[in-house]
Order: structure tokens, then sequence, then C-alpha cells
């Protein structure tokens, strides 16, 4: 098998928003993982890419390796996959699919390019590429696929061994964006023909006296399973993180023993677990290593993975056996109570345009003057705080627009509503942010307008790739003068970031009062 090739056997990797020393991570990765896992993580990486050029040996199954390419993209993405036995069993079964020929020593991660300008681009491209490939798995799971994703996240992965030009990347990763709105909209149809359309739900926060099972992730399916496993069996079903806006669904909140969620954004998942006393299932990523107290009642499924914790593996129809875990749970005491809130979900978008004309009125009264799309993701950093500050301070008159886990800085500030009309409206996880685009260009139409003419403003918190895809999506659908936090990603270079700023006009938020003048709210 191929070995990673970096001289004295360190490691590079920044692609997410905590990378050190305002370079990478060069030692330790700041999410947990070691020099080994970032080592095994480029490998396999390096063979997806093999794959994409070479299409695998003769007779090679090219559904088989579009799986691959998916599954093993999802599995190298922050806080996805801790298990370096089965980073490496993954990449070396790749391997054995290539030609000889094909297969080529691996490098320790970036950069991509010798300039830094094209090595940036293709950083920006690849991430994209993988928060391409997350959500794009997500709906191959519901059994939805798209020839078009395919065939693009094999030509982006290719795209990185390539000499071209900084037009042929820039182009690239703005295709990347169009392909990522596809995917998004797959993933939308898949998940409200598997469990209906969202609607507005209330959601308790604060735990029951029984026994309970935890399930945080994405992972929709895994949680119907768990429900459909776990009925009757005197144990209730809480989410986590990510998982909040599965409550909106009608084909999960159907049962009756879904009965709320508990604790919040994912990077404060050891303080919670350790609370919650029951069996946990990490569907995706979002999951940190854990401590002693809880791993061994810990479980992953997917792309997930943690050393000491029980994956819990699909069979050939993509089912798996939670029975386990459900025999954990009732052996559990009932959760410690952390809060006790009740929060509003389902704001997809057809709730959304059901209150169309409600939504045009108060915008033409004047009772509504801004929206803030205020998607994204959230994190442990202490300038993580600026969000709930940003939000605290919006005027009245102002709504948020929200998915993903960057909710939880503001979700519980009980902001209260403009005539009815709430003013945090949550779409959903980040999965569900193809709603934010239909709002938005419902709104556009509504108005006679484009988006850019419209009253909203874009202020987006960035972690992981799945954002940067989110991000090159809405780049690729024309939006300008997104402001993005709370720091800008490591691998943009001046001369790509002056790109950005120039052709989209992308800035880094700083103080908030600053930030709502040239975001033109309030004043």
């Amino acid at each position: 098998m191929s070995k990673i090739k970096n001289g004295d056997g360190g490691m590079f990797c920044r692609q997410c928003e905590e990378a050190r020393h305002g370079t990478g991570c060069v030692q330790g990765g700041a999410c947990g993982k070691d020099k080994e896992l970032s080592n095994a993580m480029d490998l396999l990486v390096e063979t997806l890419i093999s794959l994409s050029e070479a299409g695998g040996t003769p007779g090679a199954d090219p559904k088989d390796i579009d799986g691959r390419i998916a599954r093993g993209l999802f599995m190298t993405m922050t806080n996805a996959n801790f298990d370096v036995r089965r980073i490496a069993k993954e990449a070396e079964s790749n391997e054995a699919l290539l030609p000889q020929a094909s297969r080529k020593p691996a490098r320790a991660g970036p950069p991509y390019d010798a300039d830094p300008d094209l090595g940036s681009l293709k950083e920006l491209l690849l991430c994209g590429v993988k928060g391409l490939a997350a959500y794009y798995y997500h709906a191959t799971v519901l059994g939805h696929f798209d020839k078009d994703v395919e065939a693009f996240m094999r030509r982006g992965l290719a795209a990185l061994r390539q000499n071209l030009s900084a037009d042929d990347l820039v182009s690239l990763n703005m295709e990347c964006g169009k392909v990522g709105a596809a995917a998004l909209a797959l993933l939308d149809k898949a998940n409200t023909e598997a469990y209906g359309i969202p609607a507005v739900a209330n959601v308790a926060t604060a735990p029951g006296s029984r026994p309970g099972i935890l399930v945080t992730g994405h992972d929709l399916k895994d949680l119907k399973m768990i429900l459909e496993q776990s009925e009757g069996s005197g144990v209730d079903v809480y989410t986590h993180g990510e998982m909040l806006p599965a409550h909106a669904y009608p084909g999960l909140r159907a049962y009756g023993h879904l009965v709320g969620n508990y604790g919040n954004a994912w990077h404060m998942q050891r303080s919670e677990f350790r609370k919650f006393n029951g069996p946990i299932v990490a569907t995706t990523n979002c999951v940190l290593l854990p401590d002693a107290s809880y791993v061994g009642r810990l479980f992953t499924t997917g792309p997930a993975g943690i050393p000491g914790a029980r994956h819990i593996p699909a069979d050939a129809h993509g089912n798996r056996d939670f029975r386990e875990v459900v025999e954990a749970a009732k052996r559990s005491d009932p959760p410690e109570a952390i809060d006790d809130f009740v929060l509003t979900v389902g704001f997809g978008h057809d709730a959304v345009l059901s209150l169309a004309d409600k939504i045009v009125g108060a915008v033409k009264a004047g009772a509504i003057k801004r929206f803030v799309v205020m998607a994204g993701c959230d994190g442990r950093e202490e300038g993580r705080s600026y969000y709930a500050d940003f939000a605290a301070a919006l005027p009245e008159d102002a709504v948020v627009l929200t998915a993903g886990c960057a909710k939880y800085r503001y979700n519980k500030l009980d902001l209260g509503d403009i005539g009815g009309i709430p003013r945090v409206i949550d779409a959903g996880q980040c999965n569900d942010c193809y709603s934010l685009v239909v709002i938005a260009s419902a709104l556009a139409e509504a108005f006679g307008t484009d988006v850019n003419g419209l009253p909203l403003s874009f202020n987006i918190a960035w972690y992981e790739q799945k954002a940067c895809l989110v991000l090159l999506t809405l780049l690729s659908l024309g939006v300008k003068d997104v402001m993005l936090g709370p720091r800008l990603p490591e691998f943009v270079t001046p001369g790509v970031l002056k790109v950005l700023a120039g052709s989209f006009g992308i800035r880094a938020n700083g103080a908030v009062d600053e930030d709502m003048k040239i975001l033109n709210i309030g004043g």
C-alpha cells in the first residue's frame, strides 16, 4: 500500500475553522485527530482522486466507485471519523481497485499546487467537493442519485492534480456551488418523500422520567430505524444538535416516544453526553472524541467512527440493527435535566411560503425591514459568542433566517415575533439550506427583484466543509456581499481573498455595531 510522504512524519491540515498557528494544524488537530489519522485521511483522499482519474480496474462498477467517493470524502470531513483503522481499511480497499499505474505516493495534505493562490483555489474546491459529497451521501442513502453530481465529484477531485489556471479553478469552484444547489434540492426531495413535508412544531428540551436514546448528527434514516425498533420498549428517543429539525417531519413526529431535544450544538457534547446517562448514536459528522464517562455507551453509524465506540454497520439493503442500543437504554437511568425551553422548528420552504402573503404584507407595511441569513456552523471558540450578540442586537423589525447548528447561539434568546411571524425562522439542518434559497427566491419574485435587491443580509458562520459548499452555492446563484466568520479560512490567500472580495463582496465579520452598519441593518 502507498505511504504518505511527508518528510518528518508530521501532518498539515487546515480544512476547518479551528486551524492552528495561522497556517494549519501541524502536530495535532484542533479537532483531536493525530498525525497518524490525518495522514491516513490524506491517503484516503489520494485514492479517491486516483479512482476519479482512472475509473478503477477493468470491470469495476462505476456506481460502486461513485459510492466510495461520496462515502470516503464524508469520512475525511472534520469531526466525522477518528477511527484510523477504518480510514486505512477504506483506503486499502480503494487502492485495490486501481490499475497499478494509477497508484501514486500520497502527500500530507495541502497545498495542492506550488503557486499559493492556485493551491488556495484547489483547497477551496476540495472543501466544496467534500461538502457536496456529504449532502449527496444523505440523498443516496434514501435511494436518490444524480449522474451530474457524481460526474462533477470525479472531475473536481481530478482537477487537484491538473495544471489549471486561476480562471479555470474559479470556474470549477462556481460550478461546484451550482452542482451543490442541485444536490441540496435532491436531498430536500429525498427527505420529504421519505418523511413528509416539514411542518411547524414545538420541541421540548426538558427530559422526561423514562430512560432514553440520544441521536446526534444528520442521518434521518438512522433516526427512523431507531424509532421503529424502540417503539413500545419503554424507552424515549431524543435528538441532539443538527438532529433537532427531525421533529418537523410528520413521518418522524408520528412516533410518540420521540419526545424532545437534549442539549445544544456539537461542541458541548462532552459535558452534555455525560449527563444523558443512556446510549448515544452518532450518525454522521459533528462527533467529538469522547471521554471515559460515556465512550462505553457511544455508538456510530455510516461515515462516523470513534475508537472504542461500537459501530453499527448497514446490511446490503441499508438497514441497521439497533437492538443493542435499545437494550442498553433499558438498563440506563433517565437523562439529567440541563435546560428547559420550548423550541420552534419546521420553517422549511413549504411552511414559510404558506406565510408568503403575510410576510410580504409585513415588509410593505414596514413591520419587517430586514431579513438576515445567519445560517451555518457553530463552534467552541470564544469568538462564536459574536453570533448571539449580533442576534440580540438586531432591531425588532429584523427577522433571522437560519439553518444549521449556528442557531444554537440564538434560538433560546426568545426574540419574539412580528405580527405572528417568528423573528427566528429555522429551516432545519445545514442539510436544509436549500429551503433558504427557495425562500429568498420566492421573496425576490414577489417584490419583482433579484436576491441582491431584497432587504436581505448574509452573516454566515462557517466551521467545516459543508459550510464551504453552501457558500459556493450562494456565490454561484449570484448572491453578493456575504459576511463570513468568525474568521476566514486559513487556506484563503490574500490574492484569492482579493478576487472573492472584488467579484462577490465577501468579507470577514468583526465588531457587531460596525457589521450592522455594513449590512445596512437598523439606523
